[in-house]
């Protein structure tokens, strides 16, 4: 009896005595010493002669951006590509020359502070990093330092062939060769978290012949040589062979240790290093992600290029004029600017040399301009965008509490991106789905059990308006059925009293009901843990679905509880005493499951001695693997399984075979040849000796497990539908599965219609019995080209009804050619919907570039799974979800959320935030500069193009530093144009961003334009109003530096009223930036006044002697803030009335009081429900509209 057992994890997949089988190695290990298989290893000789001569790498690890030597050029590199820099950089080494129209530290000084800050803040990030690599390197372990001595050393004095012992809960070091554990059969259990995320344990198992180094001691005369692979990225295969005592012994991934990933539930591990630092497989695979920029700052570097077009512009035909006139300032005797002294005047404004004179002034010009640049513009945006993802990161409605994980935006480039998000790609199991498997129903010998419902069938019953729904609502049997007698076992919602207790011992084919639980508690690669206390038994599986099996196999009354070396365990009911008895199969071989074989085989010999092939696997590979004369129920298991597919259901087929000796040992041989051979084919020769044997087999039946839509996934689809977001799904299942699914979504609706392309058709199907590959890829390709060109032909044919557009994978092949993607892309652009059946995770990536290029619109893809990360990194933007498939699709990943749902608030609330706050931002920071730059311009013209600027020195430095950007920063973390509450009740407010309507062109113009028009009017009215009549009472009129101060001062006043107008959500930090940022121009005006005039220059002591005592100055201000205000006052009250735009619209309600009038509200939102679009809002409008005399017509499949 299995009570009181000691709690001791057993062992699986992998692992036989084959493995340790001594070989011919002439051909097998062809490639080792040859190009990419060079290393050499002495283990336990890190030290020796033959060790030094190899320079392998040490295990120090840095993950840093830069080290002392490279911080300050690297990071001075980094800022001054970006050409705005650059730009300051050149006017900043001309300040220091004659030339200069300003003093030079007051030219250099706002630069150096841009840039001190930035590096600041790169050092910062990467100092945490440091931080890191300390704390890792620094970790301890036992290493062997001779005479079987072990003492802790860190890990970054670690060298290539030390023996190390690894105890329960460490980190591996480096990459070790397992040698030995604490269990006799030399196996261990690691968590490779860190690598790919899975929490699952995977087992490892070292050769037979080092199993016996079980103690410090027995290290002490341990010498083998080992020759493998060169150091590569593949976390999943390693090639390599160990010399012990003259013998050869092939070595796998099972002997290989990783980085970073822990050893569990075993007490030590010995190992030997082969690879060290950066030559670890975790350390290879440390790539940095793709680089992605978002639309936004790419548009933006366009306008930077436009003004320093103007910028130039301006200087160019400064300086032609200055050339001019400075060129007829003498005539004989007669100066027309005798102020400057043309016939004793420097090279700067000496006549005589006027083309020099002009080409000065050039560069003069071009340093005076540089203000219509924004210097603080990057900086700026870099700040925004990280206090932008701290709000996302701590939105407590993106928090998941199930799993206690909130969202992660993993980079703040992309931020406005999310508002612009026209395409969603989507992943299907895991991300639209739980990946939270239930055993719902199974057929057996032909025989359906099983009386569950799932959720897809309840939206089916809905479309179909079956007994299930009575009036919208459930009906009372229904939640009987689903509710109360649900089981709590996780994984286990299987219902039918034929089976269940035992009962399915008097069903008519009870030896094959046996059979088939016999072989979801034998086939499979779980791990079993008993607790020591209760008994219970609970399972580690790879995957969900795996778990479910074997659950099921368990609650039925076949418990399998444990795995040995050689041996699987587990309980029956015996169907003739009806007592549990235990039973115990020898396992002799694994035939691994993977996404080209698509099942799984094991071998095992049961407790009479008969040898036993048991397989599961997709139905499409099983069914033509059945034997031709023993195929009793395929018709029905084929039926039943459509059903289960059309029930959403994900199906496998189960079958077996008897095997005769002779037959097994013919097969084995080859089998162990294949396994332990090191070639570039391994996987493909142990693939072809399986196919040997899963052949002739007898069904069984097939399993059909449901994976439940998550929470909130239809409500979801259908506010991005509203916001005019495409949703395509990518998915490897099966295309009714996909359908099914589809409609449960909403995604697909009754009376949609459904082009369907697949080669399933006869006519392919006849030509692919021929058999020859060229005729059936020509006769493929051919039939999909067709297809899609009548899908073209019926989109065009009806431009006011939706369609929805679903390709199988073998279709998609073809589709995705050079020659025929476009033609595809422009059929998928046209749908409602597109759902991409069995499709590859390279089909996956490949579609989604495809999207990305064609439309030239934004995608985001989203998945949670390995398989996605490709569909990831190929995507504008990446949404790993962090479910249960394992961390990788999160680590590759631009953000990470926990459910689907959260896509909703992530890109309707935070992306429209997002994207308005950083449009605007970046207009207002233009607007601002090619006002303040106008002036400048102006006054440089007014006087004659002479190169006098018209402010101070430090004026001009500091107007981009202090008086007008933190206003601009309150403005890009806070401002909102509505309530998140109106951002999901009105979704197609989100179409602002997808159509760039803040950003376009005619936008950014205006804004320049304002600014051009509030500088002329600044300019002019300063000028006008104060010469040349008497400005002070004593009859001194207004100089440089009292007109300068009060242009000045208008342009703060006038660039900070602008900021009031244009934000639309005021918070106290905005009052304090906007008035603050006034005070503290007065502020500074008293301060800076004070200093010595040598200093202060034209400021000395200007506003509490000029300015402040004449009331004209305040006067003057007063006038010109409102002069230059009226026209953006203006045209904002005309559009506003007449021309306003969505989100003006939802203000103006608002304002009016209208947002809680049903008929006022739905008549605006009606704005984003289109017939064409998807969603259960879409499909009741569809159902409902009395003017549709087509409505409640049937769905129409057009199988092309």
């Amino acid at each position: 009896m299995r009570t009181g057992r000691r709690k001791k994890l057993h062992f699986r997949k992998h692992t036989f005595k084959c493995n340790t089988a001594k070989v011919d190695f002439n051909e097998e290990h062809s490639q080792i010493g040859g190009p990419g298989f060079s290393r050499v290893v002495f283990c336990n000789e890190p030290n020796g002669e033959d060790a030094s001569l190899r320079s392998y790498t040490d295990n120090y690890v840095s993950t840093t951006k830069y080290n002392l030597a490279t911080f300050l050029p690297k990071s001075l590199y980094e800022q001054f590509r970006r050409v705005a820099n650059f730009y300051f950089l050149v006017t900043g080494i001309l300040a220091f020359t004659p030339l200069a129209p300003y003093s030079a530290v007051s030219a250099i000084l706002p630069l150096i502070v841009i840039i001190l800050a930035t590096m600041v803040k790169e050092g910062i990030e990467d100092w945490k990093r440091k931080q890191q690599d300390i704390q890792m390197n620094n970790r301890k372990v036992k290493v062997h330092q001779g005479d079987g001595i072990f003492q802790q050393s860190q890990w970054r004095n670690l060298k290539v062939g030390d023996i190390v012992k690894v105890e329960k809960d460490e980190f591996f070091p480096a990459d070790l060769l397992l040698l030995s554990s604490s269990y006799e059969d030399s196996v261990c259990y690691v968590e490779t978290m860190n690598l790919d995320g899975e929490t699952n344990l995977k087992l490892k198992q070292a050769l037979d012949v080092t199993s016996s180094l079980h103690e410090d001691a027995h290290v002490k005369d341990f010498k083998a040589t080992v020759r493998c692979e060169d150091p590569n990225a593949n976390l999943y295969t390693f090639v390599g062979s160990m010399n012990l005592e003259g013998e050869q012994y092939p070595l796998s991934p099972q002997q290989l240790l990783l980085r970073d990933s822990k050893l569990r539930n075993t007490e030590y591990i010995y190992g030997a290093v082969i690879f060290t630092g950066h030559d670890t497989k975790v350390m290879q695979n440390a790539t940095d992600p793709p680089s992605k920029r978002s639309r936004v700052e790419k548009k933006m570097d366009k306008i930077i290029y436009l003004l320093f077009g103007v910028l130039f512009t301006l200087a160019f035909i400064g300086s032609v004029y200055f050339g001019v006139v400075t060129k007829d300032d003498l005539h004989g005797n007669r100066m027309k600017r005798w102020y400057l002294k043309p016939d004793d005047a420097d090279i700067f404004f000496d006549p005589k040399k006027a083309p020099a004179a002009a080409v000065f002034h050039f560069l003069t010009a071009v340093m005076l301009y540089s203000y219509l640049i924004p210097i603080s513009l990057y900086v700026s945006i870099e700040v925004v965008k990280v206090l932008q993802t701290i709000f996302i990161n701590q939105d407590i409605h993106m928090y998941y509490e199930v799993t206690d994980k909130p969202a992660h935006a993993r980079t703040s480039n992309l931020n406005e991106e999310l508002g612009q998000v026209d395409t969603v790609l989507s992943d299907k199991t895991g991300t639209l789905t739980a990946n939270s498997m239930e055993f719902v129903k199974c057929s057996v010998a032909g025989t359906a059990y099983g009386r569950g419902i799932t959720e897809v069938e309840r939206a089916m019953a809905k479309r179909k308006g079956s007994p299930l729904v009575l009036n919208g609502k459930k009906d009372v049997s229904d939640d009987t059925r689903d509710g109360a007698h649900k089981s709590s076992v996780k994984g286990f919602n299987f219902e039918d009293e034929r089976i269940m207790d035992g009962k399915w011992a008097n069903e008519p084919h009870s030896d094959i009901i046996q059979k088939f639980f016999r072989l979801l508690a034998v086939c499979h690669t779980v791990i079993p843990d008993v607790d020591e206390e209760t008994g219970k038994v609970s399972y580690e599986a790879e995957s969900p679905d795996e778990a479910a099996f074997v659950v099921a196999a368990r609650e039925v009354g076949f418990e399998f509880f444990k795995r040995s070396q050689n041996s699987v365990s587990f309980v029956e009911l015996d169907p003739s005493s009806f007592k549990k008895v235990d039973r115990v199969y020898t396992l002799l071989n694994v035939l691994e499951f993977n996404s080209t074989r698509k099942r799984m085989s094991v071998v095992v010999r049961d407790d009479k001695g008969k040898l036993l092939l048991l397989s599961k696997g997709a139905d499409n590979v099983m069914f033509e693997r059945l034997s031709k004369k023993r195929r009793q129920f395929e018709e029905e298991t084929r039926e039943h399984v459509n059903e289960y597919a059309d029930a959403g259901l994900r199906t496998l087929i189960l079958a077996y075979r008897e095997l005769d000796e002779e037959e097994y040992k013919i097969f084995n041989e080859k089998f162990v040849e294949a396994k332990n051979s090191v070639s570039a084919d391994h996987d493909e020769m142990i693939d072809e000796v399986a196919e040997m044997v899963e052949t002739d087999l007898i069904l069984l039946g097939a399993t059909a497990v449901e994976d439940k839509l998550q929470e909130g996934v239809p409500d979801c689809i259908d506010k991005l539908a509203q916001a005019g977001i495409k949703i395509w799904v990518l998915t490897g299942d099966k295309m009714e599965t996909a359908i099914n699914i589809g409609y449960a979504c909403s995604l697909l609706r009754q009376g949609m219609k459904q082009i369907i392309i697949t080669l399933d058709s006869p006519e392919i199907l006849a030509i692919e019995k021929s058999g020859d590959k060229n005729v059936i890829a020509k006769a493929s390709k051919q039939s999909v080209q067709k297809q899609i060109s009548d899908g073209k032909a019926l989109l065009g044919s009806s431009v006011s009804e939706a369609f929805a557009l679903i390709i199988d994978g073998r279709s998609l092949t073809y589709a995705l050619e050079d020659d025929v993607k476009q033609l595809f892309l422009q059929l998928a652009i046209g749908c409602a919907s597109v759902i991409c059946c069995r499709s590859s995770p390279k089909q996956k990536a490949l579609v989604t570039r495809l999207v990305k290029t064609g439309t030239g619109k934004t995608t985001l893809a989203i998945g949670d799974g390995a398989n996605d990360v490709g569909m990831l990194q190929e995507a504008d933007i990446g949404i790993g979800i962090s479910g249960v498939e394992g961390m990788q699709a999160v680590m590759s990943s631009d953000v990470a959320i926990a459910q689907f749902r959260f896509l909703e608030r992530l890109l309707l609330v935070h992306g429209h935030w997002c994207y308005r706050r950083i449009t605007s931002m970046i207009c207002y920071f233009f607007y601002k500069n090619v006002t303040f730059g106008i002036t400048v311009f102006l006054y440089e013209a007014y006087a004659s193009f002479s190169g006098q600027p018209a402010y101070n020195d430090w004026f001009l430095s500091l107007y981009n530093v202090f008086f007008s950007s933190l206003p601009v920063i309150a403005l890009g973390v806070f401002d909102q144009d509505v309530s998140a509450r109106f951002c999901l009740k009105f979704p197609l407010l989100y179409q602002e961003g997808v159509q760039n309507v803040l950003f376009s062109w005619k936008r950014i113009i205006g804004w320049m334009f304002n600014g051009l028009l509030s500088g002329i009017i600044i300019f002019f009215f300063c000028i006008r109003s104060l010469d040349p009549q008497a400005f002070k009472e004593d009859g001194k009129i207004a100089g440089l530096d009292v007109v300068g101060a009060t242009m000045y001062t208008s342009v703060v006043w006038v660039v900070n009223f602008q900021m009031a107008l244009a934000i639309s959500y005021f918070t106290i930090i905005q009052h304090v930036f906007i008035w603050g940022g006034i005070a503290l121009w007065y502020l500074f005006l008293v301060i800076y006044g004070a200093l010595p005039a040598s200093f202060s220059t034209t400021a000395y002591q200007v506003f509490v002697e000029a300015l402040a005592p004449v009331p004209s100055f305040w006067i003057v201000t007063l006038c010109v803030v409102l002069s230059a205000l009226v026209p953006y006052f203006v045209y904002n009250a005309i559009q506003l009335r007449f021309f306003p735009m969505y989100h003006e619209t939802i203000q103006w309600m608002r304002f009016e009081g209208n947002t809680e009038d049903p008929e006022f509200v739905n008549m605006v939102r009606q704005r984003s429900i289109r017939p064409t679009t998807v969603g259960f809002t879409a499909r009741s409008l569809a159902r409902t509209n009395p003017l549709d005399p087509k409505n409640d017509r049937p769905t129409r499949k057009h199988s092309l």
